[in-house]
């Protein structure tokens, strides 16, 4: 402060223009709109004045009160307890004796607000006056003989905190006192004009200007942090969230596949890199953070961050708790919150913290050290980042699903800038929100905010202040309606690789179907793949994930047999029902035109005796196999083939039917034999890959002709109907109908007048063992054995032949 004598007012009176005064006893709220004072920096067109105990006090932000947080003068009032204020238009030039008595005064004066104070004996007691100098401000007090004081305390306070306190001797204050309230603010700190201070605590010089404005010039570049000492070392933060990577420098990098890639690839720890993997979930247009990945060059290991907050040490589960562990020199630890893996070297340190949803990759050190990877400061490409050699051949594949009508995008981008209000807004300064608002409304505009996704965004802003710069944004989950305690989503949850945790039913956590895996299925309706149909077993396997997303709960399906259910393979989470000849499980044969059929059926548990409401649907899937009746059977002499072989595919059931010939019982007849006119030849008809046990094979006719053709003009018949041709005794027919082979003989013969060719064709039918009326019950009668062959004469026969050469 300067003494010197208050002349200002006393001319400005004389010469200036005054407003109307208002008057106040103990406590007003004047309004100077018409003569604003710039105090420290901060504009008020309002004051609010009040005596307290002796105390005088000019506040701006409301009436003082002691504790409370307010930009005030405090001044000792002596025994004044009202006074008046008025407005004083006269603009001060500069070069005045003012601007030579406070130098950095620089602006020219515009108008003072006159406060004279008296007793309740109307004696003057002292006044005072706040000048306006644009950006700048003066304080002026003049004493009077009514101020009974030996000294006047002035107290100026910003936020509550004393700036500048000074006593002076009533003498000086007779005569007039003057001091400069100019200044500026930054985050909460004021500072005086014309000056420049240096913080080390925060690494920061703030220079404020004659115009109060306060630049500050942080010392620590963008990816560093103030070590409290004037230092500044290494403090970058890459957040991985939906599809977004917001790498060290704050750029944004979308990933539009379901590939892996480089996340952070450190110069300063050799051989170590942060791989992070992607895939789809309810939409295949959308991908999402799947696991991280620490690979360790020099040990040949890599440590995997998976969902449920599962980790892997190449093929090892690693059981983990809050207390760290180390593994190959990264140490690892897992509680409510995730997995956190550290890793340091050359007084660098990485730390990846994974909750299935986020990963926060904090990384600490000395500065200047470059980072390669999507999360880095390199320039490489979204291409040149991607870890052919860890992802599927297919995963580079993009789709384009119909978009979503249900979603408001205004909304949801009014939802993602919440970020940058409050509470959010402590963490401005330390975290540009703007990277986190363009990931969450590029997510939230195309994919439904299901699975916490909501919440996603907030929380890993949140989380990512936390870990960086160690600023807690306070009392956020209640007024967003997410979740209280951060927690890992899903946690303890595994998934098969075809499915990924989210919410069902009651917001409670379920393995669901990966929208590409469930496009083969959901266009069909069907809940797996076709049934397996093998040698003498059937089996079905339906995706557990398609089955819970008809509310069905696998557990309580069977077959028609209700002790058959169905096992899950705890891998792929697929089930299946099987029936097999030992084990038929209700299974139910039957018999058309031209198949065997095996058909069973999968259904749900009859919950009627669990009580008198059921929650979920009725259940019925039909399964089936089946055998295709064979073909003719053919046979030739002098062999061009000595045996015929035929695959028969029934649906999805397959079988042999074969025809061979033999010199005896055991002995072929191979392609080379000469076969003698009249000698005796075996023909066996025989079937491998059916169920002896439900269905046999009936040979219902055989027949010589001179063609190819089984229709041939010229015929000769071994077998009629099941049963020897009564005309030639040579024929005999043993075990037809009784199994899944039989036979039959006769003796080698040419057609008369014919040296050409000679083939045999042979029909046979399958039937089922279940009517007892398979075998051909053959006598003299030939109306008596038709009669018997009708109970499994099929319309739609099969055929085989077999050629041979005179």
């Amino acid at each position: 402060m300067f003494c010197f004598i208050l002349y200002l007012a006393a001319l400005s009176l004389l010469t200036g223009t005054a407003a109307t005064n208002q008057t106040f006893t103990t406590s007003g709220e004047m309004n100077i709109s018409s003569c604003p004072i710039t105090y420290y920096g901060q504009k008020y067109d309002k004051v609010y004045l009040a005596f307290d105990a002796n105390r005088f006090a000019v506040c701006f932000n409301g009436l003082y009160q002691p504790g409370i947080k307010n930009d005030c003068i405090l001044m000792s009032g002596g025994t004044a307890d009202r006074g008046d204020l008025a407005v004083l238009n006269k603009e001060i030039p500069t070069g005045s004796g003012v601007h030579h008595l406070l130098p950095n005064l620089k602006h020219a004066g515009k108008c003072i607000n006159i406060i004279p104070l008296k007793d309740r004996q109307q004696s003057e007691i002292e006044q005072v006056e706040l000048s306006n100098f644009g950006s700048q401000a003066i304080l002026a007090i003049r004493t009077h003989s009514g101020y009974t004081n030996i000294d006047l305390e002035a107290d100026a306070r910003v936020n509550g905190l004393t700036v500048s306190k000074q006593t002076f001797q009533t003498a000086d204050t007779n005569k007039g006192v003057i001091t400069d309230l100019s200044g500026c603010r930054l985050s909460g700190v004021v500072y005086k004009t014309n000056t420049t201070v240096r913080d080390p605590n925060i690494c920061t010089s703030v220079t404020c200007d004659f115009s109060g404005v306060a630049t500050a010039v942080n010392d620590c570049g963008p990816l560093e942090h103030c070590q409290g000492d004037g230092s500044c070392k290494l403090n970058s933060m890459c957040t991985v969230t939906g599809s977004a990577i917001i790498d060290i420098v704050g750029r944004v990098h979308s990933v539009p596949d379901r590939c892996g890639y480089t996340l952070m690839k450190p110069s300063s720890i050799p051989g170590f890199q942060v791989l992070g993997f992607f895939q789809e979930r309810r939409r295949k247009d959308v991908s999402f953070l799947d696991r991280v990945t620490l690979q360790l060059d020099s040990a040949g290991v890599q440590i995997s961050l998976e969902q449920g907050s599962r980790v892997q040490l190449n093929d090892e589960v690693l059981m983990l708790n809050a207390t760290a562990q180390m593994v190959h020199g990264v140490e690892l630890s897992r509680d409510q919150t995730g997995v956190t893996a550290k890793i340091s070297a050359s007084n660098y340190m990485v730390s990846v913290l994974f909750d299935g949803y986020t990963a926060l990759i904090h990384m600490t050190g000395p500065s200047g050290a470059p980072v390669d990877g999507l999360c880095g400061n390199s320039s490489r490409s979204l291409i040149e980042e991607k870890v052919a050699e860890h992802s599927d051949s297919s995963c580079e594949i993009q789709y384009e699903d119909d978009a979503d009508d249900k979603i408001n995008c205004n909304t949801k981008t009014k939802w993602c800038n919440i970020l940058k209000q409050a509470p959010f807004n402590v963490c401005n300064k330390h975290i540009n929100p703007e990277p986190f608002i363009t990931a969450c409304t590029d997510t939230l505009c195309k994919y439904p905010a299901v699975d916490g996704l909501k919440c996603q965004f907030l929380e890993a802003y949140a989380r990512a202040c936390s870990h960086h710069s160690n600023v807690t944004v306070e009392s956020w989950t209640p007024k967003t309606g997410c979740p209280a305690v951060p927690r890992a989503f899903c946690q303890d949850r595994f998934c098969s690789v075809n499915e990924f945790c989210g919410e069902r039913y009651g917001g409670e956590p379920q393995c669901l179907c990966r929208a590409i895996f469930a496009s083969k299925y959901k266009p069909t309706s069907s809940f797996g793949e076709p049934t397996d149909c093998k040698q003498k077993s059937a089996s079905v396997t339906l995706a557990n994930c398609l089955l819970e997303d008809k509310n069905i709960d696998y557990s309580v399906l069977h077959l028609n047999d209700e002790a058959c259910k169905a096992e899950m393979d705890d891998l792929t989470h697929m089930v299946t029902f099987n029936f097999n000849s030992n084990n038929p499980c209700g299974t139910v044969v039957m018999a058309n035109n031209s198949q065997i059929i095996y058909k069973n059926t999968i259904m749900r548990r009859n919950l009627s005796a669990f009580g008198l409401i059921n929650r979920q649907s009725p259940v019925h899937i039909d399964f089936s196999c089946y055998y295709s009746q064979p073909d003719i059977k053919s046979l030739g002499f002098r062999l061009k083939h000595s045996s015929m072989i035929q695959q028969m595919t029934s649906g999805e059931w397959n079988y042999n039917l074969s025809m061979k010939a033999y010199a005896d019982r055991i002995n072929g007849i191979q392609a080379n034999t000469d076969i003698q006119l009249n000698e005796k030849i075996w023909v066996e008809l025989k079937t491998e890959g059916l169920d002896e046990k439900m269905v046999v094979v009936v040979t219902d006719s055989c027949w010589a002709t001179d063609q190819p053709s089984p229709s041939g003009s010229l015929r000769y018949d071994f077998i009629i109907q099941g049963c020897p041709n009564p005309a030639d005794q040579t024929v005999k027919v043993e075990g037809n109908g009784l199994g899944t082979s039989n036979y039959f003989t006769f003796n080698m013969f040419q057609f008369v007048g014919k040296t050409g060719d000679v083939y045999l064709h042979c029909k046979l039918e399958l039937c089922v063992t279940e009517s007892n009326a398979c075998a051909p019950r053959c006598g003299q009668d030939v109306r008596r054995r038709r009669s018997a062959m009708s109970k499994y004469e099929d319309k739609n026969p099969a055929f085989i032949s077999m050629a041979w050469t005179s």
